[in-house]
């Protein structure tokens, strides 16, 4: 039964992610945004939403010590799983369809939007986990490095939004809207949706995203429950996993359509959001457990991974000025790292406690 809810939920939270992509960006269109705008703030941050859900509900409804571990784990999850498995499904993404592009497996991004991302990704995060190694009692201190993370991300997003608009050739470039007939008695003049009914299909599709990846998580703590499986495994790997989907899927979906600034920066911006604004609720409302003295140093080591993986990829591209979809596929061999790790510490520990 569980596994025909993942099914389920698997298909609910595609439908969402395809109704996602042609919705934002039309809402990109109509407010003629920079492409980088579009995949690095809405993209990012609607389909980032699921996953931060967790942490909010994990911390600040369920409480508890377990449940706090469990958002914990789900904060730095998400900046490892998309620098590291999302980054290898758009390498593997780009290869598939490599024959089919102008370029191959050479990505038609824009390198300084990227890095952008990726500067910005770097100072948020260092600056989120050197808080983890203060001493554990110390409250305020983390209580203003959370107000300080707030501030960068929207000194982050105001960057994004003062970018020239290349809204990428007008509304002529763009599919249909999937909802359109619902816009049948239009009054805009050159006949595009309007604004009401953009926005009416992006919050569709965000409900179909959000409520497939908490049935998706309900579904996979119930077989986890079943296999035996620790709450380690579901907050460090499990959770992260599914609620990462909707960006892998967005992004999978760009690259298709040789769109490749909007799928990467789909992935770069959620980095960037993933690292300032879920850590706020750690470091707001579960400052003791924001610690390295706290949790197994395993947990905060997926850190590291990050920071390594994200070095990896671009700075050939920083250096090089291209991006290509092989260099993508690095992320995998950081992943299986990390989940040696974490799979040797689980067993360790359970043999000890054994």
């Amino acid at each position: 039964m569980d596994l025909a809810i993942l099914v389920a939920a698997f298909v609910l939270i595609l439908a969402g992610a395809e109704l996602f992509t042609n919705g934002i960006e039309w809402v990109g269109h109509k407010l003629q945004l920079a492409e980088g705008a579009v995949g690095s703030v809405l993209a990012a941050v609607g389909t980032a939403l699921p996953e931060t859900m967790i942490p909010i509900i994990a911390i600040l409804v369920a409480q508890g010590d377990s449940n706090n571990e469990i958002g914990i784990g789900a904060i730095l999850g998400a900046p490892f799983m998309l620098s590291t498995l999302a980054m290898f499904v758009s390498g593997v993404a780009v290869l598939a369809v490599a024959r089919r592009r102008a370029l191959g497996e050479t990505m038609l991004v824009q390198p300084v939007v990227l890095f952008h991302d990726v500067r910005w990704f770097y100072i948020g995060y260092a600056i989120a986990i050197g808080a983890a190694f203060l001493p554990a009692d110390l409250v305020w201190p983390r209580w203003a490095i959370g107000a300080g993370l707030l501030v960068l991300y929207a000194l982050y997003v105001r960057e994004h939004f003062r970018a020239e608009s290349d809204p990428g050739g007008g509304a002529d470039a763009l599919a249909p809207l999937r909802l359109h007939r619902l816009d049948a008695r239009t009054r805009v003049a050159d006949g595009s949706p309007r604004l009401r009914i953009v926005g009416l299909q992006v919050a569709v599709a965000l409900g179909f995203i959000i409520a497939g990846a908490l049935v998706f998580v309900g579904a996979v703590e119930g077989l986890a429950g079943d296999l035996g499986v620790s709450v380690a495994i579901l907050a460090l790997i499990i959770a992260p996993i599914a609620t990462e989907l909707p960006e892998k899927f967005n992004s999978v979906i760009w690259i298709r359509q040789s769109k490749d600034t909007l799928a990467m920066g789909n992935i770069t911006g959620a980095m960037v959001f993933q690292s300032m604004v879920p850590t706020v609720v750690a470091l707001f409302f579960a400052p003791a457990m924001w610690s390295v003295s706290a949790a197994a140093p395993i947990v905060f080591a997926s850190a590291g991974i990050a920071f390594l993986s994200t070095a990896a990829i671009f700075v050939p591209m920083r250096v090089r000025g291209v991006l290509r979809g092989r260099w993508l596929l690095v992320g995998g061999a950081f992943y299986v790292v990390y989940l040696a790790c974490v799979l040797l510490g689980i067993g360790t520990a359970g043999v000890a406690a054994g």
